[in-house]
């Protein structure tokens, strides 16, 4: 479950310098959004209570106002990020829909993954970023890897506030 960037937001991201590194995988485009939650293989959401109650988050939910950054950082070794605030209570609110969580919710966009067990450049951190949207909805989507790394394909779309 995810919440994605508009385009001017994606536009701004990808004005970040992005430079080529042996060890680093940058993301792209496609792959920018700020997760809710994992919910790893689902049944038909559509057809099952897990459709029905992630439709009752979103329309119990106002547009949630979203800013990302100030700066990129680096999240634990292995990920260069840039933080993203503004959906924690959604993020609750879904985390509560579909049991409990396997971690607490940090806010992010994944910008780039270190490779192996290489770690992510200190000097990648900090390159300032500031952009901020109205999330109006949240996206289901389905991953699937492929050789430049995750697919992601919208299973179903819930519109915030109904």
């Amino acid at each position: 479950m995810a919440v994605w960037p508009p385009p001017a937001v994606a536009d701004r991201v990808a004005s970040l310098d992005r430079p080529e590194m042996r060890d680093i995988r940058w993301t792209t485009r496609q792959q920018w959004h700020v997760t809710l939650r994992f919910l790893g293989d689902v049944a038909d959401p559509e057809r099952s209570d897990l459709g029905a109650a992630l439709a009752a988050v979103a329309a119990s939910a106002a547009p949630a106002p979203v800013t990302v950054g100030p700066a990129t950082r680096i999240l634990g070794q292995a990920l260069l990020i840039l933080p993203a605030g503004g959906l924690d209570r959604l993020a609750a609110g879904v985390h509560a829909a579909t049991g409990a969580g396997e971690r607490p919710f940090v806010g992010h966009m994944t910008l780039a993954r270190a490779r192996r067990k290489a770690r992510v450049p200190a000097r990648l951190g900090g390159s300032p970023l500031e952009a901020a949207w109205t999330a109006t909805e949240m996206v289901l989507a389905r991953s699937r890897l492929d050789a430049a790394g995750a697919v992601y394909e919208p299973v179903a779309r819930y519109r915030l506030g109904g």
